[in-house]
């Protein structure tokens, strides 16, 4: 089992399974982060050689040579359906694994995994991202300094386009490869995992509804993101389109959150809007430079300032102000606090596979509602104690 100290944070060992777009943004993000990459797999042994040839690391044959190669941390960036397999086979060869998010199909195979993780020293991270934009953290601070006041109403949505063509497809279509859910699966569990995230709410109940609107795509390509040109064999689609879901928290809040992937001209619309008794806020990621906050008799926008803010606005800001920042910084402040985590400096805000297991937890509430059309209830599993806190 590889063993790692704080003052080797930036000589990690890794190795990424699955070289797609995801998979880039994983490489990119750990080498700027200092970490070596020590081996790469993908969907099939020329595909990996191929990787391997462009990361300028060696190809691994499968999961099982993990255990040779004594990774420090594996990035598990493969189809969903196998990461259940991959997160096993790192967590055998002794490696902390960071895992895209869902972690598993079911809640019960993401209960499985972090039990797994918490029953050994090693680190599971997700990554849920978008916790890490600046403002997001200025937005939660605020939110526990209790400028909001009780809070009245959480809601939003998050709205992509990329699957409107019925040309479009990918592996994520497919529930043998991506699971039962995809569109929330995909990007739902980010929205609910934000909305959490900023205001300490939980989700404890919700009704939903589901829907496909394109009733036939053709057959699954092995790419992350594909626009087939058509002449292929058309399937059934098994996985929605879109959702609607209405929720309660917890404390009673009330909330609706509509998640799509077949809106015209919404690249990665993630807007949420949190109301509370003296004061709202809106954050929109695509536009991550500003959150805008309303009072009563006024309403100002602030940009994004690392000479101002919070202490976590201002750790994350690594550009000046005016400089945007977005996305791959978000990947890259992740990546880097879980490095961190891994070498026992533990950052707050890092999500694990717990918030993992109660992502895939909402995810089959969703599900279970838009088939019965009744309120279904969201109840956590209880978690062991992990073995090591770093």
């Amino acid at each position: 089992m590889s063993t790692t100290t704080t003052s080797d944070r930036n000589d990690l060992r890794v190795a990424i399974l699955g070289a797609g777009m995801i998979g880039a943004v994983h490489r990119r993000a750990a080498l700027l982060n200092g970490a070596r990459l020590v081996g790469v797999m993908a969907s099939s042994p020329e595909r990996s050689s191929s990787a391997a040839h462009d990361w300028r690391t060696m190809a691994i044959r499968d999961a099982d040579a993990l255990f040779d190669l004594a990774p420090d941390v594996v990035h598990v960036c493969s189809p969903n359906g196998l990461h259940v397999e991959h997160v096993k086979a790192a967590v055998a060869a002794g490696a902390h694994v960071i895992c895209e998010k869902p972690i598993a199909a079911t809640s019960g195979e993401a209960d499985e995994l972090a039990d797994l993780v918490a029953g050994t020293d090693r680190i599971g991270t997700v990554p849920f991202v978008y916790r890490f934009h600046p403002l997001v953290r200025e937005i939660r601070s605020r939110m526990r300094d209790e400028e909001f006041g009780r809070l009245q109403l959480i809601h939003g949505s998050y709205l992509q386009d990329w699957l409107l063509s019925p040309l479009a497809t990918s592996w994520r279509v497919d529930s043998r490869l991506g699971g039962p859910s995809r569109t929330f699966a995909d990007i739902g569990s980010h929205w609910c995992d934000l909305m959490e995230f900023i205001t300490g709410e939980r989700i404890a109940s919700l009704s939903a509804a589901t829907t496909i609107t394109v009733p036939e795509r053709p057959a699954t390509s092995a790419a992350s993101f594909s626009a087939v040109s058509g002449g292929g064999p058309l399937v059934t689609v098994d996985t929605e389109d879109a959702a609607s879901v209405m929720f309660r928290t917890q404390s009673g809040v009330l909330g609706t959150v509509i998640v799509s992937q077949v809106s015209a001209g919404r690249k990665n619309r993630l807007w949420i809007e949190i109301d509370g008794e003296r004061r709202s806020a809106v954050f929109d990621q695509e536009n991550p430079e500003t959150v805008w906050f309303g009072r009563e008799e006024s309403a100002e926008v602030i940009q994004r300032d690392p000479s101002r803010g919070s202490s976590d606005e201002r750790r994350l800001s690594s550009l000046p102000a005016g400089h945007v920042q977005g996305y791959a910084q978000c990947f890259e402040n992740f990546i880097g606090d879980t490095y961190r985590a891994v070498v026992g400096d533990r950052r707050d805000g890092l999500p694990t596979f717990d918030d993992g297991a109660r992502s895939a937890r909402i995810v089959d509430a969703v599900l279970e509602s838009a088939r019965s059309g009744a309120w279904v209830d969201v109840v956590d599993a209880p978690r062991p104690a992990p073995q090591h806190q770093p």
